[in-house]
C-alpha cells in the first residue's frame, strides 16, 4: 500500500486530503483489510498514529494500482504508475530532525532527503525535490 497526502498547518484544523493506493495484486479481502486498516475503521494504533484517521479528512480514492518499490537502503523509491514518482536521494546531513505527525516517527529510523517526490492524482498534484522524509519500519497492532 502507498499514501499521497496533503494538509496544511494554515488551514483550520489542518484537514487531510489523501488517496489511498492498494496493490492490485491483492486479494479482494486483503485490499479491504488494508483500507480499514488504513481509515482507521479497524481502530487500534490507527487511531494513535494516522492523521487523516483521526483529524478531519477528505479520502479522495482508494485506488487498486500496480506498485513498484524498491527498499534499498538510502536509495529507495517508489512509483505508481501515471501518479507518484518518489526516489531518495540519501540520508540528510543536517543536525535537524523531521518532527511532525509522520507515522513511524517515533521507531527507530533516519532522516532522508527526496531527490524526486511527485504527485498527480486529481486534486492531489504536487511536485518536490531536496526535502526532507523519513524513513523507518511499519508495525500494525489492533
Amino acid at each position: 500500500m502507498a499514501l499521497a497526502t496533503r494538509y496544511s498547518d494554515d488551514e483550520p484544523g489542518s484537514p487531510w486530503t489523501w488517496v489511498l493506493y492498494l496493490d492490485a495484486a491483492a486479494s479482494d479481502p486483503q485490499r479491504d483489510g488494508l483500507e480499514a486498516i488504513f481509515t482507521g475503521r479497524f481502530g487500534g494504533d490507527a487511531l494513535s498514529h494516522f492523521p487523516w484517521a483521526w483529524k478531519d479528512s477528505e479520502l479522495v480514492a482508494v485506488r487498486p494500482v500496480e506498485i513498484d518499490v524498491d527498499h534499498t537502503r538510502r536509495r529507495q523509491r517508489l512509483r505508481i504508475r501515471d501518479r507518484i514518482s518518489v526516489r531518495i536521494r540519501d540520508r540528510y546531513a543536517g543536525e535537524e530532525t523531521v518532527t511532525c505527525v509522520i507515522p513511524g516517527h517515533g521507531r527507530a529510523g533516519e532522516e532522508l532527503v527526496a531527490d524526486e517526490l511527485v504527485v498527480e492524482d486529481g486534486p492531489l498534484a504536487f511536485s518536490y525535490r531536496g526535502v526532507c522524509g523519513y524513513g523507518t519500519t511499519f508495525d500494525y497492532s489492533g
